[in-house]
């Protein structure tokens, strides 16, 4: 992705995120499952729309980003994501994105 493509994707992204409820974030974050739900969803509709693996990660990379910045964790899988996240450098996070991706699949 070009750099304005992608900062416009990255605006897309927490649009979305920000435009959403505190219910349903609540909804999504309270449990682990609750949250691969929500992502395999996310993904599975990715997929339909035709994009590929490399895409679907960087839209996850996108949303956990946001997530480490904004949101607290909820229980001790989403604690552990957390803690992964800032310690990798962009590439490692890159590659947790894509295992997020493999995940919900």
């Amino acid at each position: 992705m070009s750099n304005s493509v992608e900062a416009n994707h990255s605006a897309k992204v927490e649009g979305a995120i920000n435009s959403m409820s505190e219910e349903k974030k609540e909804d999504i974050l309270s449990s682990f499952e609750g949250f691969k739900s929500y992502l395999g969803d996310k993904v599975s509709k990715g997929e339909k729309l035709g994009m590929d693996e490399e895409q679907l990660a960087k839209t996850a990379q996108k949303v956990a980003d946001y997530l480490a910045k904004h949101e607290e964790p909820r229980n001790r899988e989403e604690n552990l994501l957390h803690e992964l996240w800032k310690v990798g450098d962009k590439e490692q996070q890159h590659h947790l994105a894509h295992m997020l991706v493999r995940l919900v699949q």
